[in-house]
């Protein structure tokens, strides 16, 4: 397959690294130029670091970067054929205690320790080796315990579809890339997972004009909005970082950076 017009012109604008309050130039150490390279597009296995080690995927979230404009989430309903009222990342407008009011993009956490995965009966919730949380529509039986279960509200019933996928449906079908959508099903945001196993950013990162969405690896230390890239462990420091609803020991691997004056 041909390259598309200007992919060269966006990968060198990729790789010209940019970290808010420092360098990352010491990311080379860590791997952090071959996981750059990989996002950018280069054809090599997206789903293990230069060590061989399983990607640990996370998203970072800049809350003083947002304006509420939503494109993130139109761009997951297209890429993913979501329904209406079902949108896998919503912006929400909220105010801190201290009044500041802020938008806030909710997508699914992807927890470390996910309420979803332990209270599922057959298994259909898992999580892969990278961290993310998946379900395989083939297992699942529309209980609706891990809906129960999830604390923020990420996951979705399916009213409408087709019971059953064609044969067609189902020889492309996998959890990675659930685009057809089963009526009795549970559904969520899954990291654009398809994506992110050939070296891209999620949708909504690479959408969002304000370039407020970050994704990485944190075992590289490193993460992405497409144009700049930071070492993760530095800017949660020196930004506060902070995952919402954190008391409840989930473990999300979605981190906000607060807004200025918050």
């Amino acid at each position: 397959m041909s390259e598309p017009p200007n992919e060269g012109m966006r990968r060198r604008q990729f790789l010209t690294l940019a970290v808010k309050g420092g360098s990352v130039a010491a990311l080379g150490i860590l791997g952090g130029k071959v996981f750059i390279e990989r996002l950018a597009g280069v054809p090599e296995d997206a789903r293990v670091t230069a060590s061989g080690q399983p990607r640990s995927w996370v998203m970072v979230i800049d809350l003083d970067r947002c304006d509420g404009c939503g494109v993130c989430t139109t761009a997951c309903r297209t890429q993913h054929n979501v329904p209406v009222g079902q949108e896998w990342i919503k912006v929400y407008q909220v105010s801190d205690p201290e009044g500041t009011s802020y938008f806030l993009p909710r997508p699914c956490m992807h927890c470390e320790n996910a309420p979803c995965v332990a209270v599922c009966p057959v298994g259909a919730t898992y999580v892969r080796k990278d961290g993310l949380v998946l379900i395989d529509h083939n297992r699942c039986i529309g209980c609706r315990y891990c809906m129960a279960a999830c604390p923020f509200n990420a996951r979705y019933f399916n009213w409408d579809g087709a019971p059953e996928l064609t044969p067609e449906e189902q020889a492309i079908y996998s959890p990675e890339y659930p685009v057809v959508h089963r009526r009795g099903t549970v559904e969520k945001c899954v990291f654009c997972a398809h994506r992110a196993d050939k070296g891209q950013l999620p949708a909504c990162v690479e959408a969002c004009p304000m370039k407020a969405i970050f994704f990485g690896d944190a075992r590289e230390d490193a993460v992405s909005n497409g144009r700049e890239v930071w070492r993760l462990s530095q800017v949660l420091r020196e930004r506060g970082g902070f995952r919402f609803k954190e008391e409840l020991g989930t473990k999300p691997r979605v981190f906000y950076l607060p807004p200025e004056g918050s």
